[in-house]
């Protein structure tokens, strides 16, 4: 029976047109007992007195139904408002992807045309195939990144060797290394972090790459500093350098600078990625540079204290 009481209410809406109107409703009833009591005490008729406190009844029923009307549509409004607003968002992280792909598409048709081209040679450069499909494979890792990174609920904090993660992506670009005549510099890295292998692989990964496309000649050297606080993984090369006005918006997403624009395959989402997953996982990412001269990448390490209740949300 209680049940039955409570659907109907549901039903009907009385729970809301009380909860909207209770106080407008208890005070007028409170005002209608005042008018009773005032009615007998001064004698005043019944007849005046039943028709004056059904008439205060029915103004305060009538006010209500227009209050309670009122508060509805204005609910209705911020609702509507409120979806609007998400379906917006969902339509421009949507298009965002679209533009995304779309780029990544004409990306990693590059290499593989190239591919296709070194094959149809009689004899196949084998060192020009590998290069095609390290370019092909990174481009393939920061889409799957990029679709991940949203979600990003795979993070598994533990101890790793620095040493470990560099060496394994100095092999991985060893072919452009030798194709560019790049000498690489390794100092200071025996030691180990607490951070998640495989998202710090990404971002070192990641800025590797960038150093090595855009140095050409001279060494890459990648060392350790210890402070006080903290540890900085430093990746340093002789590259091209990046201009001073772009540096403070390097991170920004689908921001290529006027190397991007002079590459014209750039996508300006590697490092947004790689800004959003150290955020994550408790690290800071600095960039210095000076135009035609080098660029040095900072990895700052401030996770010692860091615990898995500790990582950001997203």
């Amino acid at each position: 029976m209680l049940d039955n009481n409570k659907t109907l209410r549901e039903n009907f809406g009385l729970d809301t047109f009380w909860e909207n109107n209770k106080t407008y409703i208890n005070s007028n009833g409170v005002l209608s007992v005042i008018l009773l009591v005032v009615g007998i005490l001064y004698h005043i008729e019944c007849e005046f007195l039943f028709y004056g406190i059904s008439f205060f009844i029915i103004i305060t029923i009538i006010t209500s139904l227009f209050h309670n009307a009122d508060i509805v549509k204005k609910k209705e409004k911020e609702e509507r408002i409120i979806t609007d607003r998400t379906d917006e968002e969902k339509w421009e992280k949507y298009y965002e992807k679209e533009d995304f792909f779309a780029l990544w598409t004409h990306q990693i048709k590059t290499p593989i045309a190239a591919l296709n081209l070194l094959f149809s040679d009689e004899e196949v450069d084998t060192g020009s195939c590998k290069r095609e499909l390290i370019k092909i494979e990174h481009y393939v890792e920061i889409a799957l990144n990029y679709l991940r990174f949203e979600e990003m609920q795979d993070i598994v904090l533990d101890t790793c060797s620095l040493e470990h993660i560099v060496k394994q992506s100095v092999k991985k670009y060893s072919t452009i290394f030798i194709y560019q005549h790049l000498s690489v510099e390794l100092d200071n890295l025996n030691c180990n972090i607490l951070t998640d292998e495989k998202w710090f692989s990404f971002v070192f990964d990641q800025i590797l790459s960038n150093a090595l496309k855009y140095t050409k000649k001279g060494r890459i050297k990648i060392y350790r500093e210890v402070f006080e606080d903290r540890q900085e993984i430093a990746i340093n090369d002789t590259g091209i350098g990046i201009k001073s006005e772009d540096i403070p918006r390097v991170f920004d997403k689908g921001y290529t600078g006027f190397n991007g624009r002079m590459d014209k395959k750039a996508s300006g989402i590697g490092l947004y990625l790689c800004k959003g997953v150290c955020d994550r996982l408790g690290h800071k990412l600095k960039i210095t540079s000076c135009e035609g001269k080098g660029t040095e990448v900072r990895i700052i390490l401030l996770s010692d204290r860091l615990e898995s209740s500790d990582l950001t949300k997203m």
